[in-house]
């Protein structure tokens, strides 16, 4: 898939996947992204001002820290204990508070508008421009993380999108 368009740390992911065959550098955590859509899609949310490689780790230290990565208990829990469990080192992001809302947020929009499930956001009968525009309407995201994560999907095993034309 042809990623020329892009620039920053998806990029440096991409070729290291290209050359080492992980994308974040740990096998585990690549493994871990290519099982839980959900992951895929908090990953691209903290890929923000840190290190893509640690964005995309970012929902397995969550799921760590709370024993779970359920949308539903995720966007209920406490928003002060929540930002807490965020903050704890190392930080799931560097900006807690915003990432914690936000996480919290998507959350809820994943269980009112897809069955808490980030997979139906873009099922195989959704075309590229569909599906970022479902994305474009979540808490944090953007025209450029929405075009973003078709790579992401593409390279974790989600989504092809290699017939796409690579344009923002």
């Amino acid at each position: 898939m042809d990623y020329g368009s892009l620039d920053g740390g998806l990029v440096r992911m991409m070729n290291r996947f290209w050359a080492e065959g992980t994308m974040t550098g740990d096998v585990e955590a690549d493994a871990y992204l290519r099982t839980d859509p959900n992951a895929v899609l908090l990953g691209m949310l903290y890929d923000q001002r840190m290190l893509a490689e640690g964005a995309f780790m970012g929902a397995q230290r969550l799921e760590d820290r709370l024993g779970h990565l359920d949308p539903a208990r995720i966007a209920d829990h406490d928003p002060d204990e929540f930002r807490a469990l965020f903050a704890q080192q190392p930080a799931v992001h560097r900006f807690t508070n915003k990432m914690a809302e936000y996480t919290q947020k998507v959350c809820r929009v994943l269980v009112d508008e897809y069955a808490g499930n980030a997979a139906n956001i873009w099922p195989e009968t959704a075309s590229a421009d569909e599906v970022a525009k479902r994305l474009v309407k979540l808490p944090g995201f953007g025209k450029m993380k929405a075009y973003k994560m078709r790579f992401a999907l593409h390279y974790f095993g989600w989504r092809d999108f290699s017939d796409v034309p690579a344009t923002v």
